[in-house]
């Protein structure tokens, strides 16, 4: 959620950024206008309330009390159905009262761009910083991971199509192995970092996906029961962000690092008629999401220990991947800056997507009211929240597939996967 008082302050810096994002800047012209009627209400309350005090002390001030009473009381009573008037209205335009014209304004538009993101609007001018090991080469003709799976018979689509419909698959045997083998070492490798493991809800409340910033941009997008009032989480971003909603950490307490492996619920899995084979966009899939909150000025140094984080498990599983700063018009709602890290898959002939990284500086944080104090006495203040996948299993499993396939069919298990897997390789039968 953006800040009035920034956009007070520095509105041409909100505009650049929205017409950078490719968005009409003429929001910021009605949030002014909004923000100026709040304070001229407010001010005008304010004034009603301090002549209605001098009317009230002249009355007490009096040698016949009850005289004055009679002879300003209807004065007093003008005053008071004013105040009340004005009052309802600063309620009704307050920046921070839910559902009022200026708080909507405020939610539903994007974060502030940091300084460093790259022009553009749209993927094809993000800039690719750097890559690790080349695009897997083969003396045989590869198979791409829904081949390979069904042949090993791992990976079973019919029958989930049977049970749920498209987009969506069954991890069988050496499978379902591999896939709680990367679990297993993405959570190990986060509490080394110092990450603290967290179980979250899957379900939680409206407010909570409000507070993360997914209400109400992406409604559609989420699996939900209306009588319940619950949605099924499109990412453990939204619990672990949350957790510290309408709370004041102690500043010498951050950051505060969280890691957690769920399910991950989405209706809109890919655009139409797009990577409708495999296991690339389904409705469920899993991943271990990695969270920070912690003070402003160390937000930025956060985000590329995160992403370095999330590198280095790439770089464990030797696959080949590629990190690429996304620019204005691909970065998403909730992100001032993201970096993408993006696996080599030999069936797409390209490098796609397994993490986004982000930092979300006080975006989040305004909504879900995170803050930080520096010391007793000092003032709360926002607190800065980032995230990023750590990785996503499905993804993290079909490159492992696509790119560690031998010429007899069979697939190479990572050096650093054998201890959870107990195996070497996974062959048919």
């Amino acid at each position: 959620m953006l800040d009035v008082g920034l956009i007070r302050r520095d509105p041409e810096r909100v505009r650049l950024s929205a017409k950078r994002r490719g968005l009409d800047p003429a929001f910021v012209d009605e949030v002014l206008r909004l923000d100026e009627e709040y304070r001229s209400a407010l001010t005008a309350a304010e004034g009603a309330q301090a002549e209605k005090n001098r009317l009230s002390a002249e009355i007490g001030k009096a040698v016949d009390k009850a005289a004055a009473a009679r002879e300003l009381r209807p004065k007093l009573d003008q005053l008071a159905q004013r105040l009340e008037d004005l009052e309802a209205r600063v309620r009704e335009l307050a920046p921070n009262e839910r559902h009022s014209p200026l708080y909507e304004l405020l939610s539903q538009s994007p974060n502030i761009l940091d300084d460093s993101v790259p022009d553009g609007s749209d993927a094809s001018k993000n800039v690719v910083l750097r890559t690790s090991g080349e695009p897997t080469k083969f003396s045989f003709d590869p198979l791409p991971h829904w081949e390979l799976g069904e042949r090993l018979g791992i990976l079973d689509f019919p029958r989930a199509a049977k049970l749920s419909g498209s987009r969506f698959s069954i991890l069988v045997g050496p499978g379902a192995r591999l896939a709680r083998a990367l679990t297993q070492f993405f959570l190990d490798r986060a509490a080394a970092k110092g990450y603290i493991e967290v179980n979250p809800p899957l379900l939680v409340s409206r407010d909570t996906m409000w507070s993360t910033g997914q209400l109400s941009k992406f409604a559609d997008a989420m699996f939900r029961d209306d009588d319940a009032e619950l949605f099924l989480v499109p990412t453990a971003e939204v619990p672990l962000t949350a957790l510290h909603g309408g709370e004041i950490l102690a500043a010498d307490t951050l950051p505060r690092k969280y890691a957690a492996f769920t399910p991950c619920f989405r209706k809109e899995a890919g655009a139409a008629g797009k990577d409708t084979r495999g296991i690339l966009r389904q409705h469920q899939f899993e991943k271990v999401e990695l969270v920070w909150v912690t003070a402003p000025e160390n937000s930025a140094g956060a985000l590329e220990a995160l992403t370095q984080d999330a590198e280095d498990l790439l770089r464990e599983l030797e696959l080949p991947y590629r990190v690429v700063l996304l620019c204005a018009g691909d970065v998403g709602f909730n992100p001032a800056k993201t970096y993408d890290l993006e696996v080599w898959v030999p069936s797409s002939q390209a490098y796609r997507e397994i993490s986004s990284c982000s930092n979300c500086t006080d975006f989040q944080s305004r909504r879900a009211a995170i803050r930080l104090r520096r010391d007793a006495k000092a003032k709360p203040e926002l607190a800065h929240t980032l995230n990023g996948s750590g990785l996503a299993i499905g993804r993290t499993l079909l490159a492992i597939l696509e790119n560690f396939q031998q010429a007899d069919g069979s697939v190479a298990i990572p050096g650093v996967l054998q201890p959870y897997m107990r195996a070497e390789k996974i062959s048919a039968g």
